[in-house]
């Protein structure tokens, strides 16, 4: 029950809102058509039969009344020899008697209020139904020969022919409602493509694609939102280059004088046992920094690279099973945790992909309490690699949050190098990979990080 009532709460989309209004409008227009043409061809039609069986009525009335005024009329060989159409009755009320045409009719088949007004000395008609159906009754007086004249005519013929009309005009409305549908499908169409066209193409460049635009159009009324979009996009395609050039080039130029520096902290280390405690010391923190620094230089070159579009979807196969052992070796973990079958390999760029690995791997040592499971397996046409820890997990509220820049939570969790680019690099390198990475709940309670990559073809 809850299911249903959230999918009728569900707001209608604009495609199905255009298709329902073309066919209400349609069938509303249809209605008042087909209900106006009923009416109108009902009267004219009812008030033509009444014209028809009320003359044919004064016609059968003055035959009558010449033959009663014959001396020895016999009353019933008259209503024979009337000739009235198949189907019409006359009955008589002379000098008090009743005589009929048919030997199931009589006085009672006459409408009272008809009986009221020619015995009243005023011709009458009225339609009324039978068992056998609609039927017209005409009364009048003949006062010359002191009766009553009255005709019964059925109406069958015109009531199935009313019948007939209403079912095609019902008809009618329903298909002008169904043609007005199928126009609303058609506009629908011709005003929801351009915007899935726009939509489309705004995902594509979300997604990387900055050189996708939407194609030039003759319509005069699409062509200045087109011109639009695909300006800002030129637009936004420049800036993004020029900050990605700008990080290449600061994190190129950095590289001298880090490159001079790590090799004279290298010299000191060399020559460290002639050094006091108190430098060591120093000497120590300042290697450290100096790794950070490297790392977080390497970094930024990658995400500048990345960000000025200058990764091609790899296209090579890489044998997954001695590549995540060469990466545990790396970071100084057991290849013992590592449970993935020889023949897995995945399109990847090598040094990417082991850069990958690394900063997962680096994130559970310091950040959660140590790594103690990798896995690989195939799912589809995919490859999935679990990546576990044995910290406390990550909170649902920032699974999403720690793939950011620069992201850091209270934990640190959010970067192998304490930088918070470790992770949104691992989420760069899976899309240009053509892949995905998520995090997720270890089964044994810590954080479990799950990285899609596209199987490579055998």
């Amino acid at each position: 029950m809850s299911t249903g009532l959230r999918v009728l709460s569900r707001p209608w989309g604009l495609r199905r809102r255009l298709v329902v209004v073309f066919a209400l409008v349609a069938l509303l227009v249809s209605a008042v058509f087909a209900v106006s043409t009923y009416l109108i061809s009902r009267s004219y039609l009812l008030a033509q039969r009444e014209h028809v069986v009320q003359h044919q009525a004064f016609a059968d009335a003055v035959f009558v009344q010449r033959r009663l005024q014959s001396a020895g009329a016999d009353v019933s060989a008259i209503l024979t020899a009337a000739g009235t159409p198949a189907g019409h009755t006359i009955i008589l009320n002379w000098r008090g008697q009743w005589y009929a045409s048919a030997l199931d009719q009589g006085q009672d088949a006459i409408p009272a209020s008809v009986r009221r007004d020619v015995a009243a000395g005023t011709a009458s008609s009225q339609r009324f139904h039978t068992a056998d159906g609609p039927a017209m009754a005409v009364g009048v007086l003949v006062p010359s020969v002191d009766a009553e004249f009255y005709e019964i005519a059925p109406l069958h013929e015109l009531d199935g022919t009313l019948r007939l009309l209403s079912g095609i005009l019902l008809g009618s409305a329903l298909l002008a409602t169904a043609a007005g549908a199928a126009l609303g499908v058609w506009g629908s169409r011709s005003v929801v493509t351009p915007l899935n066209r726009v939509a489309a193409t705004a995902a594509s460049i979300a997604g990387g694609d900055l050189d996708r635009r939407l194609p030039a159009t003759l319509d005069p009324e699409l062509a200045t939102i087109v011109g639009s979009f695909n300006s800002m996009v030129d637009t936004l395609q420049q800036r993004i280059n020029r900050d990605a050039r700008l990080a290449a080039d600061v994190s190129h130029e950095l590289r001298s004088p880090l490159t001079t520096l790590v090799g004279s902290v290298d010299l000191l280390n060399a020559r460290r046992s002639e050094l006091s405690e108190r430098s060591q010391r120093a000497l120590d923190l300042v290697t450290a920094d100096l790794q950070r620094f490297r790392r977080l230089l390497e970094d930024l070159l990658e995400l500048a690279r990345s960000d000025g579009g200058l990764d091609a979807r790899p296209s090579t196969a890489v044998e997954l099973a001695p590549l995540l052992r060469q990466v545990l070796g790396e970071v100084g973990c057991d290849q013992s945790l590592l449970s993935c079958p020889e023949d897995l390999s995945v399109l990847a760029d090598k040094p990417r992909l082991g850069r990958l690995f690394r900063n997962l791997f680096e994130n559970a040592q310091r950040h959660g309490d140590g790594l103690v499971g990798v896995q690989a397996a195939r799912s589809g046409e995919d490859v999935v690699v679990f990546v576990d820890d044995n910290g406390p997990g990550v909170p649902a509220d920032d699974r999403e949050r720690i793939f950011e820049r620069f992201a850091t939570g209270p934990a640190k969790r959010g970067s192998s190098s304490g930088t918070g680019l470790g992770l949104a690099l691992v989420t760069e390198t899976a899309a240009a990979h053509g892949g995905a990475v998520w995090c997720t709940t270890a089964p044994g309670g810590g954080a479990r990080f799950v990285v899609r990559l596209p199987e490579a073809s055998t």
